[in-house]
């Protein structure tokens, strides 16, 4: 028989879970290199060549903007202790229910969308799983939906069980789980003509041989 938390359980493992949740605010960065090389990193490149754009992929901050400050203060107070991201898919069946619970009870959250390879990587990195829908509540995760699991961790966070959002209210938009900001065009070469005549007219002149004279019978030059 399986037995479901109680509230106390789920407050504890949020308050545990929290502890972990700078670690997963981390950004990772998909940095692609002069030479056109990819690679991932929690860290910004060290070269301004390199182009790089953190893909926010713990999300673990709380959603920003004018939008946080719209909120009720209490309600602006458990978002900003245990913000909610949804990571989705396109063609989810529950990733689509796990955004309309979070939409019908009113819960601020911010959305990655996972559709590339890199997004791929990126999301197994931070729930060792590839599997959709993926949430966070704080530093706690959740795997694949379930309606009362996830009602359980918003009811244990303090989340109000109605929408309490203003009027004037509007989510963020889905942004990609990893974002790459498009490379550094490289140095315009001159055209191979233009290379041409530029070599021309830096090379010296070619010394005239103008071979033997009757004043130079040898036909020797200096």
């Amino acid at each position: 028989m399986i037995t479901k938390p109680s509230s106390r359980t789920l407050w504890t493992l949020l308050l545990l879970t929290a502890v972990s949740a700078s670690a997963l605010a981390q950004n990772v960065y998909r940095i692609v290199g002069p030479d056109g090389k990819v690679s991932f990193s929690d860290r910004p490149p060290a070269e301004a060549n390199s182009a790089a754009q953190p893909a926010r992929a713990g999300a673990m901050a709380a959603p920003a903007g004018n939008s946080l400050a719209s909120l009720p203060f209490e309600l602006r107070q458990v978002v900003t202790r245990y913000p909610v991201t949804l990571y989705t898919g396109a063609d989810c069946a529950p990733c689509a229910s796990a955004r309309s619970l979070l939409t019908s009870r009113g819960v601020p959250f911010t959305e990655r969308t996972v559709s590339t390879n890199e997004d791929l990587a990126a999301l197994q990195r931070l729930s060792g799983s590839s599997s959709l829908p993926f949430g966070t509540i704080g530093g706690q995760q959740l795997v694949g939906f379930s309606d009362m699991e996830w009602t359980q961790y918003l009811n244990a966070a303090g989340y109000p069980q109605q929408s309490q959002l203003p009027a004037n209210y509007r989510a963020p938009a889905p942004t990609p789980l990893v974002a790459v900001a498009p490379a550094a065009p490289a140095a315009a070469r001159p055209a191979p003509a233009q290379a041409n005549d530029a070599a021309r007219r830096e090379a010296p002149p070619a010394p005239v041989n103008s071979g033997p004279t009757p004043s130079n019978p040898a036909g020797i030059r200096f």
